[in-house]
């Protein structure tokens, strides 16, 4: 599976999105070719090389009309600035001025409704995949302007510069995704920064109330940074496209930076995209077929709980139960109603031994009643054996397991016995018996 995954560590804006694309070796042309389907007059994208606290990085401009400024510089007075980190473009709903770095020689005055712009992308003939993208992410932003300001998504416009500038960005994005193939598309936790930008509406807070709309759903890094990190561009995206969890583990092919306009003190500012295959998940190692037949059989087992018998008495009831055939017995504290403590004894043990079973558990505790049940169990082939030891004769169990091999486990009681007989402690009897079994491995 080929995955992109920004890793966005100074945040993410369209043109940074633009700039790692063609850093990582999308066609300049691809990008051409999108605007001149779109019908953007005057308008075209450059890419230059810059370095950004020595990592080479590419810088995606956007040229409109008779730009005569190098991009990155503001154009105009400087209440045309929002004062972003990035450089780039804020589309508001009926907003009056927008940050951006081109000069131009539209009028201030043209404007482009959501719906406009949504019908010029269709009608453009872009291709299934790349329409999809950059619909989806037109409509994410509508969106988020449209709540932010309480307005409807058919009054939310965008200024000329701003609309094409934000739709260059959105469909160039989108076809250099569709481009490369991606199957999925994955974001880190994006910094959001601190303080506040001026727009036409007065000064925001950051990250601008757009943008933090269009990060519902995916991790963020609240207050880190001194600037704005994501613009309401890079935001929508982020969550027009990128999954909302965190990434599988990746096997990098290609890195591709993309840069910001601005240089910061903390770190470089970039956008890394990397392009990567998903690392499948160690499969489990597949065991032998297993002969199931002689290792399944059934049980019937019978429970009480008691809470109202001696308990020095558990130790003539279980030798009892075992007496009359049971294969197991354990007891588990419990508490009952009113905060008593009580004690439930389990008996394991064949079918045909159930009413045996029953007479004792009645006869033998305070119980007034037995629960049964049938169950299946699945169980590994055993046997016992004798090996001889400096200690004497000890018997062990020995347990065929699934693969094949065998387990050993020494018998506690002959252990005990010997250990007390020679006077020694039982952990070396134990050892030795257990040597003494693998040797002969029988």
């Amino acid at each position: 599976m080929k995955i992109a995954y920004f890793d966005a560590f100074s945040g993410i804006a369209g043109d940074m999105v633009l700039g790692a694309l063609l850093d990582l070796g999308l066609p300049i042309q691809v990008l051409q070719n999108v605007i001149e389907k779109l019908g953007l007059p005057g308008v075209e994208v450059r890419k230059r090389e810059v370095l950004k606290n020595g990592i080479r990085a590419t810088k995606a401009d956007v040229w409109i009309g008779d730009q005569k400024e190098e991009p990155g510089v503001p154009h105009g007075a400087a209440d045309h600035s929002h004062g972003h980190s990035h450089g780039h473009s804020h589309p508001h709903a009926h907003s009056d001025s927008e940050s951006h770095s081109h000069s131009h020689s539209h009028s201030h005055d043209a404007r482009h409704s959501y719906r406009e712009i949504h019908k010029r992308i269709v009608a453009a003939d872009l291709g299934t995949e790349t329409t999809d993208y950059a619909t989806r992410i037109f409509h994410a932003l509508a969106v988020a302007e449209a709540r932010v300001h309480g307005c409807d998504i058919d009054d939310v416009h965008f200024h000329e510069v701003g609309a094409f500038d934000a739709i260059v960005d959105i469909v160039g994005a989108s076809a250099g995704l569709v481009h490369f193939g991606f199957d999925k598309i994955f974001v880190s936790p994006i910094p959001t920064g601190r303080g506040f930008v001026n727009t036409d509406h007065g000064r925001m807070p950051l990250p601008a109330p757009a943008t933090l709309e269009l990060l519902r759903g995916h991790a963020t890094d609240p207050g880190n940074g001194t600037h704005e990190m994501v613009t309401p561009t890079g935001a929508a995206i982020v969550q027009a496209l990128a999954e909302t969890g965190p990434p599988p583990t990746l096997s990098p092919i290609e890195i591709g930076h993309g840069a910001g306009d601005l240089d910061f003190a903390d770190r470089p500012n970039l956008l890394r995209l990397i392009l990567a295959e998903e690392v499948p998940s160690p499969r489990p190692p597949e065991l032998p077929a297993l002969d199931t037949s002689s290792l399944q059989d059934e049980i019937v087992v019978l429970e009480s709980n008691i809470d109202d018998m001696n308990p020095e008495f558990f130790e003539a009831a279980m030798a009892n139960l075992f007496a009359a055939g049971a294969l197991d017995v354990s007891l588990q504290p419990q508490t009952m109603k009113r905060g008593r403590p009580a004690t439930c004894i389990t008996v394991l043990a064949p079918p045909e031994r159930q009413d045996a079973l029953e007479i004792v558990l009645l006869r033998e505790t305070s119980t007034i009643g037995v629960r049964t049940w049938r169950a299946q169990r699945r169980i590994l082939p055993r046997r016992q054996i004798h090996v001889t030891t400096n200690f004497g004769s000890i018997e062990v169990k020995v347990v065929t397991l699934p693969e094949g091999g065998e387990r050993y486990t020494p018998e506690y009681a002959d252990c005990q016995k010997a250990a007390s007989e020679k006077r020694v402690p039982v952990s070396d009897v134990y050892a030795a018996a257990l040597r003494a079994a693998q040797d002969r491995g029988d």
